[in-house]
């Protein structure tokens, strides 16, 4: 298995290496059209069976996992196990659970015209899917999609990404040893190995990543008529509003900003504050980190994740210049070493609005505080960007709460909360517009990858009747139904 790993590593590409390696894709493609035919009959019983191969494959694996992990970015184990090995592990054994009832016909009723006919909803497996998943939850964002594929009957190719290679190739060697490459296989590789595989005409795409590569799936996928699922980013706010219990807030959005070192999509991207509160906001968030993290020396905290590679760090790095040189002020944090890739958790205030670091998603532990007065300011400000993927609001009052809501649009949101409405396993989850296309999750996750399909059976039917020609009667039946529809 080792070995295979090893050809798939990414090596400088040359016209005969581009050449082999689409050849590869292309018959592992084509060697999954059979398996996937004979897969549209296949019963629960089969897709639990492969499921739970999948699962078993990765508690097995969890040492592996978490040693990969902390090697591609000092991710702690206590992560690993919440955000990579929980989710996985739950998606599964939900759908273990789930899955007959979700694979059962729906029923439709019968209006005047179908009066006779019996109707329903079969969900139906797409049929060969390609799943392209980030570096930032590598192992939660190519299993728990593969588990819902797997689960509506599909066969799947999935592409990790190349940033965190110790990962990719722990998920090589699952897949490898779990499921022969006509039903499940991964490919390795940098970016020409995503544009040779989008280049295949797959019955649908599931994609994680920012909204400028979604663009780029998605107009791949057109020139196919492929279905998608982009889960994508944004710049999802915070509100903390003037009656918020102060101290769970400022605890819960540094636990979930700078979880993973802020590199997380649903992460609070910027925090609004009632300015009545700010201040307390600011100090009990500072204490906090410092209590969690330490004094933010040269010494890298055990619990924090470093940024996962140099470009990356390079680009947090220059966003919180930007602000410091526009005027903004550090109130925590703004520690640097470039070449461990550390940036410590970082609270900003008095953050311009020309600055990028409002205008760009962050992923990374940079958390702009911005004071505010008037809610109106707030919900003027979030609706002039990109519909974000999260937001997350702090209040007592159910008015002002629902008032929020009702006036901004978001793929999801919290209350006093944050990114709980990720880990819910029955809600759905996913963005809107910019941040993203379709939902996943449980039967959500599931119809994702199905085809919902129509399906009626006549036993008796009136609709002769109306058949031409036109007589006077036929017209006067017609002319019923029409005033009974209204």
């Amino acid at each position: 298995m080792m070995t295979a790993a090893k050809k798939m590593r990414t090596v400088p590409i040359d016209t005969a290496h581009a050449a082999n390696a689409s050849s590869r894709y292309q018959h592992c493609f084509d060697s999954q059209l059979s398996t996937s035919l004979r897969w549209r009959q296949s019963t629960a019983k089969e897709r639990i069976e492969r499921i739970r191969r999948l699962r078993d494959a990765v508690e097995a694996a969890a040492p592996r996992i978490r040693k990969a992990a902390a090697a591609d970015f000092n991710k702690p184990q206590a992560e690993v196990n919440l955000t990579e090995l929980f989710t996985v592990i739950s998606e599964a054994n939900i759908a273990i659970r789930q899955l007959k009832k979700w694979m059962r016909p729906s029923r439709a009723a019968m209006s005047l015209l179908t009066l006779g006919t019996g109707a329903r909803t079969e969900y139906q497996p797409r049929g060969r899917c390609l799943i392209i998943a980030p570096w930032n939850y590598p192992v939660n964002l190519s299993f728990c999609p593969l588990i819902l594929a797997l689960s509506a009957g599909n066969t799947a190719i999935i592409k990790p990404s190349e940033m965190t290679p110790h990962l990719a190739a722990e998920m090589q060697r699952i897949i490898d040893e779990t499921f022969p490459s006509e039903e499940v296989a991964l490919f390795q590789g940098e970016a020409e190995t995503a544009r040779a595989l989008l280049e295949l005409p797959f019955d649908h795409i599931f994609f994680t990543g920012s909204p400028a590569l979604g663009k780029v799936v998605m107009a791949a996928a057109a020139k196919n008529l492929t279905s998608v699922t982009l889960e994508l980013g944004g710049k999802s706010p915070t509100i903390v509003e003037a009656d918020s219990n102060v101290n769970a807030a400022a605890a819960n959005v540094c636990w979930s900003k700078f979880m993973n070192n802020g590199q997380t999509c649903v992460a609070p991207d910027h925090v609004y504050v009632h300015e009545s509160i700010a201040d307390q906001f600011v100090a009990s968030a500072r204490s906090l980190l410092k209590e969690r993290y330490g004094n933010f020396n040269s010494e890298i905290p055990t619990d924090l994740a470093c940024i996962v590679n140099e470009r990356h760090t390079q680009r947090v790095i220059n966003l919180l210049n930007d602000a410091e040189e526009l005027g903004a002020t550090v109130a925590c944090g703004g520690v640097i070493d470039a070449e461990r890739r550390y940036v410590a958790p970082t609270l900003l205030e008095n953050v311009p609005a020309d600055a990028q670091i409002l205008k760009e998603e962050i992923f990374g532990p940079l958390l702009p505080i911005i004071r505010y007065k008037h809610i109106e300011d707030v919900i003027t400000s979030i609706n002039s960007r990109e519909k974000p993927l999260a937001l997350y609001i702090w209040g007592k009052s159910p008015k002002r709460i629902r008032e929020i809501l009702d006036r901004t649009s978001s793929g999801g949101a919290c209350v006093n909360n944050t990114v709980i409405q990720v880990l819910h396993p029955h809600l759905p989850f996913g963005g809107v517009n910019n941040s993203g296309m379709g939902s996943t999750h449980g039967i959500h996750g599931f119809r994702a990858f199905s085809h919902a399909r129509a399906v009626a059976q006549t036993h008796f039917s009136a609709l002769p009747l109306m058949y031409p020609p036109y007589t006077p009667k036929v017209k006067r039946l017609i002319g019923a139904m029409l005033r009974w529809a209204a």
